[in-house]
């Protein structure tokens, strides 16, 4: 990944006791409660996360007529999975998926702020909220996607995809070469945010 997109933990750290410190506040103040933001982060701990977005693609890998639907329909694709409650809810609605082909690569962004399907992505992160990932990936996508290691061919077709409060995309991305032998939770092992976003590839590991 190119060191524009990465961020030192001295960051991280000054962000986290901001944090904290706003925290701290707003609890004083009584407009928290104590457990209000352990509650949250929990939430996109174990109920809304990259592991349900990896479960999506996983089935969509083993089903194609689960792959149409989803497709076409998003929300009532992702339904039929019987998600804990709360899929559809902050940051979750109007998703909308697009596939990654032998011909087509999918990038997402969000070029106003950091729209973002929370739910089937978990919490974005530092680099896609940075004005300068936000504006060269619709400038030149080839290039960001190559700084993060993604060689796109000069006769394979980049999309871009703006996320926005109306609607928030995330990639299905091309199933792995010679991944017919794993199973479909084994398949979702494997399935990254990044490349749920279009920025990384989905690669079976050396041992599989």
């Amino acid at each position: 990944m190119s060191d524009l997109f990465n961020y030192d933990d001295q960051r991280e750290s000054a962000s986290a006791a901001r944090v904290r410190a706003l925290e701290a506040l707003l609890i004083q103040k009584g407009v928290l409660g104590s457990d209000s933001v352990d509650t949250v982060l929990e939430h996109f701990e174990t109920v809304a996360g990259p592991f349900n977005g990896a479960r999506i693609v996983a089935r969509a890998w083993m089903d194609a007529d689960y792959k149409r639907r989803l497709l076409e329909d998003t929300p009532k694709a992702i339904a039929e999975l019987e998600f804990p409650l709360g899929m559809d809810g902050a940051e979750g609605e109007h998703m909308k998926a697009v596939a990654n082909e032998a011909d087509v690569h999918n990038l997402i962004i969000c070029t106003l702020c950091s729209c973002y399907p929370w739910p089937v992505l978990g919490l974005p992160p530092y680099w896609y909220k940075d004005p300068v990932f936000r504006s060269r990936g619709v400038r030149e996508p080839r290039a960001v996607l190559k700084e993060f290691g993604v060689e796109v061919p000069a006769d394979k077709t980049v999309k871009v995809w703006d996320s926005s409060a109306q609607i928030r995309w995330f990639v299905v991305p091309e199933r792995p070469a010679n991944s017919e032998h794993l199973s479909e939770q084994e398949l979702a092992a494997l399935v990254t945010p990044e490349a749920m976003m279009g920025v990384a590839l989905v690669q079976l590991p050396a041992t599989a």
